[in-house]
């Protein structure tokens, strides 16, 4: 047999394989190029907008936060729900303390946890449902747990996610970010992390790809090359 009949089988064959891959790779590259990544970010929905510290602020010293916590081994100065706080590590972990006064703010409340995450975002909508979770969602599996989990009643079903021991926030998830990591997904093949990729089973697809391409290349030269009968 010619070889156009081997390459125009292989061709047909391999279409089969992996042609509804190659669709799932264009679609989700399609997702990609039109919705900004800044969108996905998230950025417009909510962000931290601590503000900035003042200069004449009474505030607990260095030596009056190592009476309290010996074990300190740093801290961090900053601005949360108009009032400056202090980030204080030890071997315990992080706890946010009251600069002026050395209350212990932490670990937040369901009331505070609300507060911060109005205060950060930047729709209209309420707040539909406040948890504080053990156990992380896939769409945020690579935070530290416990956190706050905060949805508005939003169009967008946004979520925002703080930490308890901070009031940082620690991500933020709306439909758009779901179906981009649902779309991400099907792209690099990775169903389990979503995040590997350079995983066996997109290597093993994308080597099926390049035979498919190699096969209609061939048919290509063929048609070309071929000779019209006299």
């Amino acid at each position: 047999m010619k070889p156009a009949f081997w390459a125009r089988r292989a061709h047909k064959w391999i279409a089969l394989v992996i042609g509804v891959q190659a669709l799932l790779w264009m679609a989700s590259g399609l997702y990609m190029t039109f919705i900004s990544i800044d969108i996905i970010h998230g950025d417009h929905l909510a962000h931290d907008s601590s503000g900035t510290l003042s200069a004449s602020a009474r505030r607990l010293d260095h030596d009056a936060l190592m009476s309290r916590y010996p074990d300190m081994a740093g801290f961090r100065l900053k601005r949360l729900l108009g009032r400056e706080v202090y980030e204080v590590t030890d071997r315990g972990g992080t706890v946010l303390v009251d600069a002026s006064t050395g209350e212990q703010l932490s670990p937040i409340g369901e009331a505070m946890a609300r507060r911060i995450a109005s205060s950060m975002y930047q729709g209209e909508a309420g707040i539909a449902s406040a948890e504080l979770i053990t156990e992380a969602p896939q769409e945020v599996a690579t935070r530290p747990v416990p956190m706050w989990r905060i949805e508005f009643a939003d169009d967008s079903e946004t979520t925002l996610y703080l930490s308890p021991h901070t009031g940082d926030l620690l991500a933020r998830r709306h439909d758009l970010w779901r179906w981009f990591d649902f779309l991400w997904m099907l792209h690099i093949m990775d169903y389990d992390e979503r995040s590997d990729v350079n995983n066996m089973l997109l290597r093993i697809a994308a080597s099926i790809g390049t035979l498919f391409a190699m096969s209609g290349l061939w048919l290509l030269l063929y048609s070309f090359s071929r000779r019209k009968p006299a």
